[in-house]
C-alpha cells in the first residue's frame, strides 16, 4: 500500500452507508481531474436506484463507472467486480485521469486493494442438485469449512445465496484460470461520523428515498419481471419492501425493520473495514463532521 508523499494512481474513499461517500468523491474528482468507479455491490443493476441510493444528480458532469452496467435478476459477483474495476482503471488512466473507487462493499475493496486471486466459477447444475439435497444447517457446515472467515452474513442466511457462495467455493478449490493482476498504488481514505450522527443519517436518507418512490420502484421491478425471490435475494430495502408488497408486513412495521437493518449493516460494514485494516490496508480517516476534502487534500500535497 502507497502512503502520503509517495506517488499514487489510484483514489479510494469508502466508509459506512449514508456517510457522503458520493458528494466526498465527486469533490475530489472536481479538484484532481478525476473519474469516479463505484465499489458498491448492487448500483450495477438498471433499474434499481432509490434502493441502491444511487444518488446520480450528485454527480453532474464528473463520469462515472461500473452503474447501470447489468440487468436485474443476473449475477454480478466479485470476480466479475475486480475484472471491471481494473479495466476501469485503465482505461481512466488511458485519459490521463485520476482513477477514484468509491463505495461500502467490504468484499469489492479488498479484492481489489488486496488483490485477490479469483477464478470465475460458472453455474454448476450437477452440484446444485447435490446441494438442494442438504439442509441449510448443512450447507453452512460445508461452506465454513471451505472458508472459515465468512465476510458477508447473508451468504449465511439466504439459502439461495448460501448455495451460491457454496459453489464458488467449491469452484474456487479446482485449478483455473486467474486474472492478471495490474500493478497498484492506491492511497485510501475512510469516511467515518459519531455512531448516533450516523443513525440519523440513515434514517434521514431513508425516509427521502420513500418520498421519493422506492417502493413503487420495487413493484416496478417485479412488474417487469424480476420475482419476489431474486428481489428479496438483494437484500436490505429489497427483501423488505418486497415483503411489505406480499402483504407479509405492514408499512410501520417495514420501515423500523428497515432502519434497523441499515444500521446493523453499517456496522458489519465498519468491522469489515477494521479487518481489512488488521489486513494491511492503511486507511486514513476522515472526520464527516469536519472538512473532510480540504483534510484529504491537505494530505495528498
Amino acid at each position: 500500500m502507497t502512503e502520503a508523499g509517495s506517488r499514487y494512481d489510484l483514489l479510494v474513499i469508502l466508509g459506512a452507508t449514508a456517510g457522503g461517500k458520493t458528494s466526498l468523491a465527486v469533490q475530489a474528482a472536481r479538484q484532481l481531474g478525476g473519474e469516479i468507479i463505484s465499489a458498491d455491490s448492487r448500483q450495477v443493476y438498471c433499474g434499481m436506484d432509490l434502493g441502491t441510493g444511487k444518488d446520480l444528480a450528485e454527480y453532474g458532469d464528473i463520469p462515472y463507472h461500473l452503474i447501470d452496467i447489468a440487468e436485474p435478476g443476473s449475477e454480478y459477483n466479485v470476480f466479475t467486480f475486480q475484472r471491471d474495476c481494473f479495466a476501469a482503471i485503465e482505461e481512466i488512466r488511458q485519459r490521463g485521469s485520476l482513477p477514484i473507487i468509491c463505495g461500502g462493499t467490504g468484499m469489492y475493496l479488498d479484492a481489489v486493494l488486496r488483490g485477490y486471486r479469483l477464478v470465475e466459477v460458472p453455474k454448476n447444475p450437477k452440484l446444485r442438485q447435490e446441494f438442494a439435497l442438504l439442509t441449510d444447517v448443512q450447507l453452512r457446515e460445508r461452506l465454513t469449512l471451505l472458508k472459515p472467515q465468512q465476510h458477508n452474513r447473508t451468504d449465511l442466511d439466504d439459502r439461495q445465496r448460501l448455495i451460491r457462495a457454496l459453489e464458488i467455493a467449491v469452484g474456487e478449490e479446482a485449478p483455473g484460470d486467474q486474472l492478471p493482476l495490474p500493478q497498484i498504488n492506491p492511497l485510501v481514505f475512510g469516511l467515518r461520523w459519531p455512531r448516533e450522527i450516523l443513525r440519523q443519517r440513515i434514517a434521514l436518507r431513508l425516509q427521502q428515498r420513500f418520498d421519493e418512490g422506492m417502493i413503487a420502484e420495487v413493484q416496478g421491478l417485479y412488474d417487469r419481471g424480476v420475482p419476489w425471490e431474486k428481489l428479496e435475494f438483494y437484500g436490505l430495502e429489497y427483501r423488505l419492501i418486497a415483503q411489505h408488497l406480499q402483504g407479509q408486513l405492514n408499512y410501520n412495521d417495514m420501515v423500523q425493520k428497515l432502519r434497523s437493518a441499515i444500521c446493523q449493516f453499517a456496522k458489519r460494514q465498519e468491522t469489515f473495514f477494521r479487518r481489512m485494516e488488521k489486513k494491511g490496508v492503511k486507511i486514513h480517516w476522515l472526520e464527516g463532521q469536519g472538512d473532510a476534502i480540504g483534510e484529504m487534500c491537505q494530505f495528498l500535497v
